[in-house]
């Protein structure tokens, strides 16, 4: 009986290791609040591209509208 108790202890020591350590991956870096620059690198990336598409197909429309007009 004492080895099931052993094993039933080091499991939860585990679980409780395995929690902690999801846990603080999950937080936020608290280190100064700003997100590193290769996030904002990329969010800049995609927002340019889609500005250029939407420019892009803003002209499309305007060509099929001028020259069926």
């Amino acid at each position: 009986m004492t080895t099931v108790w052993v094993v039933v202890g080091l499991f939860a020591v585990v679980a409780g290791l395995a929690a902690g350590v999801l846990v603080r991956r999950g937080r936020a870096p608290s280190s100064d609040g700003d997100e590193p620059a290769a996030g904002r690198d990329a969010r800049a990336r995609q927002q340019r591209y889609e500005a250029e598409r939407h420019g892009d197909q803003g002209d499309t429309w305007q060509r099929g509208r001028d020259s069926s007009g």
